[in-house]
């Protein structure tokens, strides 16, 4: 793969990102050995210290492995990379090379949220189950406003998952939320279904509330699986005469 060289503003963060898409792309293949520090340094136009700044970020990702005095060697990022790569490709719009993402995520935060939902429900303290109530009474007022009320169901989300008292899941839903999902954003027009539901929200709410983790989980699970909307096709536009 072609490099190019980079403005000198934030080099290390050209070079970081135009390695680490090499990577995901599939320009390099597990255990492909990278170039070495002085060479990389001659494809980009920059020192030394961008390169090795690059290639420490790339490691933490787990898409490399550096090993002193050796050869950078490429990680299958689909056994060694978490939900940071994907954070960090959204921040360059951009996305995993996987058709399936969108769904997969939100798959994820399906089991997420339906656990702490329960786990809110059952261990939860007071003064976490009691501001869920007010959280979803603030986002049914915004209806019909779609983008408001899908930001607003984030904030009662993250009550629910830090009620749940589960440091994993919460760490899991600041990933999950950070860059719209981190696979692109997800219109609140397709998740129309989800978030006019103010009556599944309300029961969502009394369930956690009073304790009861079965129907808290079951009315999750209803919200979070709900289908996504086709959008509609542009009207055509007749022609005249």
């Amino acid at each position: 793969m072609d490099f190019a060289p980079v403005p000198r503003s934030s080099v290390s963060d050209h070079v970081f990102g135009q390695i680490r898409d090499a990577i995901v792309s599939g320009s390099y293949r597990p255990d492909d050995a990278l170039p070495g520090e002085r060479e990389l340094a001659a494809t980009f136009g920059v020192n030394r210290h961008a390169v090795r700044e690059a290639l420490r970020r790339l490691q933490q990702l787990g898409l490399v492995r550096v090993s002193q005095g050796g050869a950078t060697r490429v990680l299958d990022w689909r056994v060694h990379a978490g939900l940071d790569l994907a954070l960090s490709l959204t921040r360059f719009h951009d996305t995993l090379p996987v058709d399936t993402l969108v769904r997969d995520m939100l798959e994820m935060r399906a089991c997420v949220g339906v656990d702490a939902a329960r786990l809110c429900a059952e261990r939860g303290d007071p003064a976490a189950r009691a501001a869920i109530p007010r959280a979803v009474e603030e986002y049914a007022g915004l209806a019909p406003d779609l983008a408001g009320m899908g930001e607003a169901t984030i904030v009662l989300w993250r009550h629910i998952v830090a009620g749940s008292g589960n440091t994993a899941y919460l760490l899991a839903f600041n990933s999950l939320v950070a860059g719209a999902l981190a696979v692109g954003e997800v219109p609140p027009e397709r998740r129309a279904a989800e978030l006019l539901d103010v009556a599944g929200h309300r029961r969502l709410a009394d369930a956690i509330v009073t304790g009861r983790a079965s129907d808290a989980a079951r009315e999750a699970r209803a919200l979070l699986t709900a289908p996504l909307t086709t959008p509609a096709a542009p009207p055509r536009r007749e022609a005249r005469a």
